[in-house]
């Protein structure tokens, strides 16, 4: 073993911990559902795509109105990729596990690294998600239920849309939104930092500490759902559990679900789904079970 450089972890072992591809042997499968799944889910349900929220090539988001009466509540949802992969085309079919329920489907892209810093890519997510709050009514959507998820580094930004001060950000009301879930979220930057996936990043020490939720703790928040693969590594619990604790402290509501048998990517799965555990949890939380 080398020479520790983060907690127990030496270089080798932290950049297995975040190799997510490299512990998921049918990953491959997993990504190409997603697409698929997706495609078919544009060409069933009427959408709005590639909605501008602002001038960046990156800046758009793909609306799936609910089939009811409005207005609906709203779903954002925060794609993955480690910053740095994949597009909101990707998840569209996390329409499958809200819209049936209710609630119209808001699917947010943002600027890849290292085409943009983490500052850069965090504050274009809050500008979608203001973009959303200003315009629901144009689209049928109730500004006041807006719910945000997101998986892998969409969880960690879920996470920081959570602890945005938007009356500061946007001159928006304190409570944008109404609750959230990180799914197998990365909420600690420093280990990232440290590991292969900087030469991407590009993270220094000072803005990987101010874009990691685990010390963006905000004053006052709604319920915060932290679900995690219950086979994702020991890195991906201890993140989950320390922001969970850190929002606790500050007496604010946080609960971790912990869910047995599912992995980095199948736990993404359960969105195709909205009699899934997942899927049902995220419906609970928005008042739609």
């Amino acid at each position: 073993m080398g020479q520790p450089i983060f907690l127990d972890y030496d270089r080798e072992a932290l950049d297995r911990e975040y190799d997510n591809r490299g512990k998921v042997t049918d990953f491959a499968h997993y990504l190409a559902r997603y697409t698929t799944e997706s495609a078919v889910a544009r060409r069933e349900v009427p959408c709005r795509l590639d909605v501008r929220y602002g001038p960046g090539a990156g800046e758009t988001l793909d609306i799936f109105p609910a089939p009811g009466s409005a207005p609906a509540p709203i779903h954002v949802f925060v794609h993955g990729g480690y910053w740095r992969a994949l597009d909101k085309a990707d998840f569209s079919y996390v329409v499958r596990a809200f819209r049936p329920a209710g609630a119209t489907v808001v699917v947010i892209n943002y600027a890849l690294l290292p085409s943009v810093d983490m500052d850069e890519l965090v504050r274009q997510c809050r500008a979608a998600v203001a973009w959303v709050y200003q315009n629901a009514r144009s689209f049928g959507g109730d500004a006041q239920r807006l719910f945000v998820s997101g998986h892998s580094a969409g969880g960690h930004l879920a996470a920081m849309l959570m602890s945005t001060d938007w009356p500061a950000f946007a001159g928006l009301p304190a409570d944008v939104i109404t609750a959230g879930c990180g799914i197998s979220g990365l909420y600690d930057l420093e280990p990232i930092r440290l590991c292969y996936l900087n030469a991407d990043l590009r993270l220094g020490p000072e803005q990987a500490r101010r874009n990691s939720p685990i010390h963006t703790v905000p004053a006052r928040s709604g319920p915060l759902l932290l679900a995690v693969g219950g086979l994702e590594g020991a890195e991906y619990h201890r993140q989950t559990d320390e922001l969970a604790l850190a929002w606790q402290k500050r007496g604010l509501a946080c609960e971790v679900m912990d869910m047995a048998g599912q992995n980095h990517f199948t736990i993404a799965d359960q969105l195709t789904d909205p009699a899934s555990e997942l899927s049902r949890a995220i419906l609970r939380q928005m008042g739609l079970r």
